[in-house]
């Protein structure tokens, strides 16, 4: 949502978040809301913003949603109602929090997972704890990342730990790397399984000859 508001017009969103603007007539220790006849152009597109917003949340809502927000009388209210409703009370995000930092702080590579599955897991946990107001630097998750890595995977988090600036590494590209080299291993892992099939051939078709060479 904000993204696609913003695109048209950072005041939309700004609208959404603080409110819509009401222009008016500025005295020493009060002010008092402008007739609309009085508004200037600057003031009247300032305005404009909240129905802009208004209908664009509207737009994109089912009917029981709409029914929920309704008798909002701002994009601010129309917005603040949803999020409520679909995010919880302050207490109930503190809670998410709280729960999400934990599952962040214990996360680990699990036996048999594949790089991709350990970026879906630990993607999911960092977007919803930034949503949730969260802030982490790049080298933070990164190291984070490594560390979540079983054993097998120590000689490539210290080739990576040495040979890389982890505070200037994107998250993506540390999983980039990552995933190379799995299907770099796995390449390996085949191409040695196929070699020791082949000795083992090798290796019967040698005893059945000096076998043969017995019997003779």
């Amino acid at each position: 949502m904000k993204i696609f508001d913003e695109s048209l017009d950072k005041g939309i969103w700004d609208t959404i978040e603080n409110g819509p603007f009401i222009p008016k007539f500025e005295k020493v220790g009060s002010s008092i809301e402008k007739p609309w006849s009085q508004w200037t152009d600057s003031e009247n597109k300032k305005a404009k913003f909240d129905c802009i917003a208004k209908n664009i949340i509207t737009s994109a809502l089912n009917s029981d949603e709409f029914f929920r927000i309704s008798q909002c009388s701002s994009a601010k209210e129309m917005w603040d109602t949803l999020e409520v409703t679909h995010e919880g009370t302050n207490e109930l995000k503190r809670a998410r929090k709280h729960t999400l930092i934990q599952e962040y702080e214990m996360f680990r590579m699990l036996k048999g997972e594949s790089i991709a599955e350990v970026q879906k897991r630990f993607t999911h946990i960092i977007n919803h704890l930034m949503s949730l107001g969260k802030t982490f630097d790049k080298e933070e998750l990164n190291i984070k990342i490594l560390k979540c890595l079983d054993r097998s995977w120590q000689p490539k988090v210290t080739t990576i730990s040495e040979s890389k600036d982890l505070t200037s590494l994107t998250t993506t590209s540390l999983f980039g790397k990552l995933r190379k080299h799995e299907l770099e291993m796995k390449r390996l892992n085949v191409q040695e399984s196929e070699d020791k099939h082949v000795r083992s051939i090798a290796l019967k078709a040698a005893d059945s000859c000096r076998f043969a060479v017995k019997l003779i």
